[in-house]
């Protein structure tokens, strides 16, 4: 990094009884050139480390500037656990401790402490047995923050941002409407341009149906929602690419024309993405007035507890923060 101080990077380790704690434990191992803070409990973190075999120093977070980190040396922002986990066994107990350390994340990366906030998994479903109503880190950061957001998955050869998320393909056809496609696309242009650094995005479009609706007879959405919208934002000077047939729009030739891939719902592009590319993807939410990174995969409570789970994907998503933090400092000119 240009500056001689290291960035701040706040980094959750999701469900306790999960694969996240160790996946920090591995990432702090790294010689990556960043402040690391944890928020997560201590204890939780000792024990992750010692499952690993790996040796960490664990040291109080006092908000002092670094200018140098050791493999092995993570700050704690420590936020004692409910119960004790047990590897493979999400208990609804620490549910609140889960969402506290969410919460200090976001309120810290929006009160300047933190440059941003990178995730590791967690399990929704031991959030809501709680009694919490829980659909996502997506969710909870937007509504922290007061944002609109949308979320996006990007590996080093392709970005793909999503216009509806966690639905029942039932109720996708009702929730891919012009308004929503409206702020979906002018949210991933800002970005694109704002931390990816695109003068001039240009984002290819799925269709919904089969064909991009093959002129009606396999659907009308494209027809009656898509196109006209598309038509509109173009004439303000967008380039915009679609609508697409989702069989093709990923081959080699298609992928040149277009810097980012807007999908309609969530598997109609994610399974492209994460076969080719699944341990160097990272989720992304974009609209956020802080950068948030994450893992692109679940909790693998069948490998919590063996230290043996593969850091990429969280190393991937620290690696791309502090490129977003570098291509921002350059732009607001920072030393």
């Amino acid at each position: 990094m240009s500056n001689a101080t290291l960035p701040r990077l706040a980094i959750t380790a999701g469900e306790p009884a999960g694969i996240g704690p160790e996946l920090l434990i591995r990432l702090a191992a790294t010689p990556l050139a960043a402040n690391f803070v944890a928020i997560a409990d201590r204890h939780l973190l000792q024990r992750a480390a010692d499952r690993c075999g790996l040796p960490v120093e664990l040291i109080d977070d006092d908000s002092k500037p670094v200018r140098t980190r050791r493999p092995g040396e993570l700050r704690i922002h420590h936020l004692p656990l409910d119960a004790q986990e047990v590897p493979g066994q999400p208990d609804p107990c620490n549910a609140r401790h889960v969402l506290a350390t969410l919460a200090e994340a976001a309120d810290g990366c929006m009160e300047g402490r933190y440059a941003a906030v990178v995730t590791a998994p967690l399990q929704k479903s031991s959030i809501n047995e709680a009694g919490i109503r829980f659909s996502g880190h997506t969710e909870f950061f937007a509504e922290r923050a007061h944002a609109e957001v949308v979320m996006m998955l990007a590996s080093p050869e392709l970005r793909v941002a999503l216009a509806t998320t966690h639905l029942p393909l039932s109720a996708v056809p009702a929730a891919v409407t012009r308004a929503t496609l409206e702020r979906v696309l002018r949210i991933v242009h800002r970005e694109l341009q704002a931390k990816f650094g695109f003068a001039e995005p240009r984002i290819g479009v799925l269709g919904l149906n089969p064909h991009a609706g093959e002129g009606g007879h396999l659907g009308r959405e494209e027809i009656d929602t898509i196109v006209p919208l598309l038509d509109t934002l173009r004439a303000e000077g967008m380039q915009l690419v679609g609508p697409l047939p989702a069989d093709t729009a990923f081959v080699p030739a298609q992928r040149e024309r277009y810097d980012a891939v807007l999908a309609m719902y969530h598997d109609q592009a994610l399974p492209v993405l994460k076969s080719e590319a699944f341990d160097r993807t990272v989720n992304l939410t974009l609209g956020l007035p802080f950068i948030r990174t994450s893992v692109d995969h679940g909790t693998a409570l069948d490998l919590a507890g063996t230290g043996r789970g593969d850091p990429s994907s969280l190393i991937a998503a620290a690696r791309m923060a502090l490129d977003l933090i570098q291509r921002a400092r350059g732009a607001r000119g920072d030393q």
